[in-house]
């Protein structure tokens, strides 16, 4: 009993005093009821102590309100600010801006909040922007900026009829440089609230100050020319864009047109020499038949035959290389087995077949083909005619972006150094491959027989197609 005594006794003084601060507050807080009009008489722009203005609100007020206040000032050119602070406080509470840029928010009226924007102000029009809001009863904003100039001038923004309310559902107020007609001004409200039959003072207890507010680091990539650069860039490789895109459909129709034009010359060069070439060997034949075996003229006329059916075939070779139909590497692997077929049929040389059975199905360019298939050609005639091999190998296949073509014997080969100069086989297969960009590679030996190997690029299709390889011999002799 006698230590709770004690407790009491040493916190007494301190209640006692608490209670001699809280009728002290009580007695400047609430006054007696100000004359009527004389609320606002004689008020300066900003408050001597606190640095703001009167209080200021829209025409109305009700409960959970939203009050957007806007205003516009101006530093003159050539001035430089020294220092710029700004004091806020709204009953309830607000959003502040400067220049479309958050500087902070407070919810207690009773508190100013100073904010230091000294590094953000140069020289041109600026906007304030407060979003404010009212939970309940009387609402308000006291504000006031105070600009300190290099030449020593002052300016004082306060909180007063100047600001501009801005309608709720806007965008792009909050840095709008001039306000628009249908905002109207804000009104001033009484600093005396009404708390039963005595006024309560509408006026602050505390300011709390924010650090230096720093600019924001614009990147190099912000500036307004980089951003112009940049779209113009796209610009421009919109429109090349669109340019290739047209050129690309000109030439695929050009392409098209062209492939319809071959395809066409193909079908009347066949359609129309070949039957009379056919025809003209079929009456020589005719006629050799009807002339007695001792006639001199039958010769003459079997060698004409003979010369027929070589032009005829040399015609479908040459429709084979211009019909557009048959430019792929299925065709041209097709064409060039059936061609060593027929070539070697006649000789002694056993034909051997080996062809990729997955080759990719892409075209071949019109000169890439007609090279190839005449290189393919010298090779297989210098192997029948040089060789004396008893067996030639064809093998096609791909290789990545290539087009593998070897025609290889086994004869009796030969040494490279020592080849005959005044021959021209060799040399013109590999000019033909190094005009279309391909390779020729001959291997050979004395007793060794040769492999010749042709490389062409496969460059409309991309690279081949996995595949596996098969091996058919034909014509076994």
């Amino acid at each position: 009993m006698h230590l709770f005594s004690g407790f009491v006794a040493c916190f007494l003084p301190w209640i006692a005093a608490d209670r001699a601060v809280s009728e002290q507050l009580d007695d400047n807080i609430f006054v007696p009821q100000p004359p009527p009009g004389e609320e606002f008489a004689g008020k300066p722009s900003l408050d001597p102590e606190w640095k703001v203005g009167p209080w200021i609100w829209d025409e109305e007020t009700h409960d959970k309100q939203h009050v957007n206040l806007w205003r516009a000032f101006e530093i003159p050119d050539e001035a430089r600010v020294v220092d710029a602070k700004i004091r806020l406080s709204v009953d309830n509470g607000y959003r502040l801006m400067l220049n479309g840029r958050e500087l902070g928010t407070g919810s207690d009226w009773r508190s100013v909040t100073e904010y230091d924007v000294g590094l953000l102000l140069r020289p041109g029009r600026h906007v304030l922007a407060v979003e404010a809001f009212n939970d309940n009863r009387e609402a308000g904003m006291a504000f006031g900026m105070i600009i300190e100039l290099g030449d020593g001038r002052v300016m004082e923004i306060p909180s007063d009829t100047t600001w501009r309310v801005v309608p709720q559902g806007e965008g792009g107020w909050e840095n709008r440089a001039q306000p628009q007609a249908h905002w109207h001004h804000a009104v001033l409200e009484s600093e005396f609230l009404p708390r039963g039959e005595q006024y309560h003072l509408r006026v602050p207890t505390m300011v709390v100050k924010v650090p230096p507010i720093q600019p924001l680091e614009t990147t190099f990539w912000r500036h307004r020319w980089v951003q112009a650069l940049l779209w113009g860039m796209v610009l421009v490789g919109g429109v090349l864009y669109l340019r290739a895109r047209a050129k690309l459909a000109l030439q695929s129709r050009a392409r098209a047109l062209l492939d319809e034009e071959r395809a066409r010359i193909a079908r009347d060069i066949h359609d129309e020499l070949g039957a009379r070439l056919t025809e003209m060997a079929l009456q020589g034949e005719v006629a050799q038949m009807e002339l007695p075996d001792a006639s001199p003229v039958r010769p003459h006329l079997e060698a004409l035959c003979e010369k027929a059916r070589a032009t005829s075939g040399a015609m479908d070779e040459l429709v084979w290389v211009v019909n557009s139909r048959r430019d792929t590497v299925v065709d041209f692997a097709t064409y060039a087995c059936k061609h060593a077929q027929r070539f070697l049929e006649a000789t002694p040389i056993r034909c051997r077949l080996n062809v990729e059975a997955d080759l990719p199905d892409v075209a071949l360019e019109l000169p890439v083909r007609r090279s190839l298939l005449l290189a393919v050609k010298e090779a297989l005639h210098n192997a029948a005619r040089h060789s004396g091999a008893g067996e030639v190998h064809l093998r096609i296949h791909a290789r990545g972006q290539m087009l593998v073509v070897r025609v290889e014997d086994d004869g009796s080969g030969f040494a490279l150094d020592s080849r005959d100069a005044t021959r021209n086989g060799l040399k013109n297969m590999e000019e033909r491959m190094r005009e279309i960009g391909g390779r020729c590679t001959v291997k050979t030996a004395p007793g060794r027989g040769c492999e010749v190997e042709f490389q062409v690029p496969i460059l409309r299709g991309g690279p081949a197609k996995p595949s596996h390889s098969t091996r058919r011999n034909l014509n076994p002799r």
